[in-house]
């Protein structure tokens, strides 16, 4: 193991790794957010602690005029799994042969490490910017998300306070560091079918009806079914079934069964439409069910703009590179807070190792990204 000793560490490292030491499972903190906000106080950031539920949400803000960028990102983690398949443990801090080990090394506590410390260098740098600086960060992003980052934002509405840019420290990047910006997502339309038929025993169908045999055609409809085909943004709308349930596996023909799918869908569908269509998809089959949907988020794009030209051109600046723009992935807490009319990116390490075992962040990128975050804000508020 190569050992570095703690004076020949960067200040961003040494942030992200103290904030890795916290545990800070869903929705825990575990003392991250007082953490951080410790370095900003002295800045000249206003505190704002918003608890909902068992979540720790903090709004921290430096400047009272617009526009305003904000950092926002998210101090939870998702669980280590069995801490002995771990080649280091989860929660220590381990830098080895130029890799920073550990549970939100990733995704993100790098990321809010270098937040801090490009504000601290920035605000050195020019103590009179224009604007406002801010920081969303949530403890409940990776859990049901509930009283995160989308009651922060229905606090903000609710007084008028609004984020012109917000830069999302989700791991975007996939060879090397800023090499993909994510300027948009898909949305996420979940819906939970219940097939009813009539329970009895196998050896007398007759007197039962299986709803594993009525829904399987639909599904095999369903799966087949073309639903868009995306655009210049986004690839084409996805359909998923992401879990089927009935029955004992023993002599009897179940009475139900419970069918899970999940669309990621692009701005050529809306959720009301893919809806409607499973809808009729289902009544060509004369089914007796249930349908219940959950809307998780719905697409949001952020086209060429200021954030997206100042994220750009501080990559290329720092980096030597040209970046990527994508919206491929999952849902981010940017749902949440594009609708306000913020323009919102996602720029972060490497996402190779995220929410796996023995999750690690090339320590070198963190400086890295640091370095692009303070041209960010040059680029935007100098």
């Amino acid at each position: 193991m190569t050992a570095i000793p703690n004076k020949a560490l960067s200040p961003t490292l040494k942030l992200a790794m103290d904030l890795i030491r916290r545990p800070s499972v869903t929705p825990d903190d575990a003392g991250c957010q007082p953490l951080m906000m410790s370095r900003l106080a002295p800045l000249g950031f206003a505190e704002e602690n918003l608890r909902f539920g068992t979540t720790d949400n903090l709004w921290a803000r430096k400047g009272s005029e617009e526009p305003v960028l904000a950092f926002a990102g998210h101090t939870d983690v998702v669980p280590t799994g069995p801490e002995k398949n771990w080649a280091i443990p989860p929660f220590e801090a381990i830098i080895k042969d130029g890799m920073l080990h550990g549970r939100g090394a990733a995704d993100m506590k790098g990321s809010l490490a270098a937040f801090v410390t490009a504000c601290e260098r920035f605000v050195g740098k020019h103590p009179n910017h224009r604007g406002s600086i801010a920081l969303l960060i949530t403890s409940d992003e990776e859990g049901p998300a509930g009283d995160g980052t989308v009651k922060v934002i229905e606090t903000l509405e609710a007084r008028n306070e609004k984020i012109d840019w917000c830069l999302i420290g989700e791991p975007s990047s996939t060879v090397n560091v800023g090499d993909t910006i994510k300027n948009g997502r898909r949305g996420s339309l979940h819906g939970y079918l219940t097939v009813h038929g009539v329970q009895g025993h196998v050896a007398y169908p007759h007197l039962a009806e299986n709803p594993i045999h009525k829904v399987a055609p639909a599904l095999h409809d369903l799966a087949q079914e073309f639903w868009d085909n995306g655009n210049d943004y986004f690839p084409p709308t996805t359909f998923q079934i992401t879990k089927v349930e009935a029955g004992t596996g023993s002599n009897m023909i179940p009475g139900e069964c419970l069918v899970h799918f999940n669309f990621r869908y692009c701005t050529e569908s809306t959720a009301e439409s893919l809806e409607e269509r499973v809808v009729a998809v289902l009544g060509r089959h004369s089914l007796n069910y249930d349908l219940q949907w959950h809307l998780s988020g719905r697409p949001f794009l952020t086209d060429k703009g200021a954030l997206v030209s100042a994220s750009t051109a501080a990559i290329a600046r720092v980096c030597g590179r040209e970046t990527e723009l994508s919206t491929s992935g999952g849902t981010s807490d940017g749902r949440f807070i594009a609708p306000t009319g913020a323009q919102v990116v996602e720029l972060g390490p490497i996402n190779a190792t995220i929410h796996k075992v023995n999750e690690c962040v090339s320590a070198d990128d963190l400086d890295t990204l640091s370095q692009i975050y303070e041209e960010i804000l040059v680029e935007l508020l100098a």
